[in-house]
């Protein structure tokens, strides 16, 4: 199954959190045993790959019902239900979630205060997340996913629209910058013309050029893909345009 958003997610943290003093990976493991998530979605990341996402999503409903009062940290890293907390478990609630914690003056405190600090993009996330259920880091994933992939069709469309010469000399250069061929400035030379069904560029693996990579820039109509007779006849450098 897939792993619940923090909101959903509150109910069964506080419900650990009344169970006594606890630690998010402590909660996160009692949590995924009741949910019967499996090893490998215990152990998805976030798109940054910096922490777990079923640890982040119980932290974040543990950050926010502490602005709530519902939950207690005595000390760093340590979290527990309030006496609020358990007097809320008690009620038998179906879910526990931002529209419920709008309930208790100290969240709608917090609520209506975040965003009018000195901090706007900390605070918009932060208030952000509590409309959505998305935690902050996972909004801040999404936008740096969307923004990066945003800049590789910009980066593709302006590479087609240029010339073929460009494009040879384009790969030539990427793969000295990757490493290929050293770092100094003869390591590389382009060679030949687009179409001409020969070299277009040859790179020095070593300064003495004694080991040479011959290379070829092909450019494909979008949709189009790499033939075998291309593939073993073996070339670096290729685009849709």
């Amino acid at each position: 199954m897939a792993i619940p958003d923090y909101q959903t997610l509150m109910l069964p943290v506080l419900a650990a959190a009344a169970e006594g003093e606890t630690r998010v990976p402590a909660a996160a493991e009692k949590i995924a045993d009741k949910l019967g998530l499996s090893s490998a979605e215990r152990e998805e990341m976030l798109p940054s790959g910096k922490q777990r996402l079923l640890h982040n999503r119980v932290h974040w409903a543990k950050f926010y019902m502490s602005k709530a009062g519902l939950i207690a940290s005595p000390r760093r890293g340590v979290f527990v239900a309030t006496e609020a907390g358990l007097a809320l478990l008690k009620q038998g609630p179906t879910k526990i979630d931002v529209e419920t914690l709008k309930g208790y003056a100290s969240f709608s405190d917090f609520y209506n205060q975040a965003g009018t600090t000195e901090e706007p993009d900390q605070n918009a996330a932060i208030t952000g997340a509590a409309t959505s259920g998305a935690t902050p880091e996972e909004q801040i994933d999404a936008a740096s996913s969307l923004l990066a992939s945003a800049l590789k069709a910009d980066l593709l469309a302006r590479i087609v629209e240029q010339s073929p010469a460009f494009f040879e000399r384009l790969i030539v250069e990427l793969l000295v910058a990757m490493g290929y061929g050293g770092s100094h400035e003869d390591a590389a030379r382009q060679l030949g013309k687009s179409g001409d069904g020969g070299i277009d560029g040859v790179i020095d693996e070593d300064r003495l050029g004694l080991d040479r990579i011959y290379v070829q820039a092909k450019r494909y109509a979008p949709g189009s893909s790499v033939g075998r007779p291309v593939n073993r006849a073996g070339f670096a450098g290729g685009s849709n345009s």
